[in-house]
């Protein structure tokens, strides 16, 4: 038995999505979902309120605009949590590297740390929806840092333990991660690769995201970079450098100050400390990457 957790802002997507849950679930089952359709509350606070209004143990929180494609997947779900009580919550996508880098829940490193199975759609550039299936080890769950928010499951006795941190996520980003980080302190985070669905939007990482992921790496800097398979010095190296010059971008993208940059860098002396020589490779970055954007006109 499975209570789905969703945060709305579309009514018709909603009533989709409950006539599809419905439809391919397979076991007993309620939907929360919470009119957030003006913004109001962030997702953490909609998924606490959420959790404590579940009456079943197993909780699944997912967006709205998706479609399941697995027949039966609240089974897969329940026997999953039976069989692997150190399992404490489980995706359909996850990366298996979180950097000290700013960024999403997975670095900028090709398909080297993420796995996952996932239809994706494009709503903003048109494109049409594609499969992607990575699972190089034929595993039937991959141990992650992190899982992305479309969809997740975890349980109440987990919660008792990691809870959404509505007092320092207040948007709608940093959820996901976050309660990933929570729950990896005590229980194991996996992919599974039995489910899959399709996501409709492919997202976006706008401004509010930015100044979320400063809090989010003010939070959890002194457990990054955290990982859960073993990476050579160089592959770091390569997602660090990657996945901080993209952080530099959105924030000249978005007009941004430099001084937001070198915060990230010097925060803790984190970096310093774990990658010397790309400290002060970034360092240098910034600057060059500053003067070029505003001889270009870009801020």
């Amino acid at each position: 038995m499975i209570s789905v957790i969703i945060s709305s802002a579309n009514k018709q997507m909603l009533t989709d999505v409950r006539q599809n849950i419905a439809e391919t679930i397979g076991v007993p089952f309620e939907v929360l979902a919470f009119d957030n359709s003006t913004g109001a509350k962030g997702m953490c606070q909609v998924y606490n309120e959420g959790a404590a209004q579940a009456q079943y143990d197993i909780l699944c929180f997912m967006h709205e605009d998706v479609s399941m494609h697995t027949t039966g997947w609240g089974q897969i779900v329940n026997q999953l949590f039976q069989e692997n009580p150190d399992v404490g919550l489980v995706g359909i996508a996850g990366s298996s590297y979180k950097p000290l880098s700013p960024s999403g829940w997975q670095g900028v490193s090709g398909d080297r740390t993420n796995y996952l199975n996932l239809l994706q759609g494009y709503k903003y550039t048109k494109i049409a929806p594609e499969h992607t299936y990575r699972n190089p080890r034929s595993e039937k769950l991959t141990k992650v840092v992190s899982v992305d928010g479309v969809w997740f499951c975890t349980t109440k006795q987990v919660l008792s333990k990691a809870s959404f941190d509505d007092q320092t996520f207040k948007g709608f980003h940093k959820y996901d991660l976050d309660f990933s980080m929570q729950v990896r302190q005590h229980y194991q985070v996996v992919v599974t690769y039995d489910i899959l669905l399709e996501h409709f939007s492919e997202g976006k990482l706008s401004k509010d995201w930015i100044f979320e992921t400063a809090k989010f790496n003010a939070k959890w800097i002194n457990q990054l970079p955290a990982f859960t398979e073993s990476f050579t010095n160089q592959q770091k190296f390569e997602i660090e450098k990657g996945t901080f010059r993209a952080y530099v971008a959105y924030l000249i993208l978005y007009k941004l100050p430099a001084s937001m940059a070198y915060r990230e860098l010097f925060r803790g002396l984190r970096f310093l400390r774990v990658y010397p020589s790309l400290f002060v490779k970034n360092l240098a970055f910034i600057g060059k990457a500053y003067r070029v954007a505003k001889k270009e006109g870009r801020i």
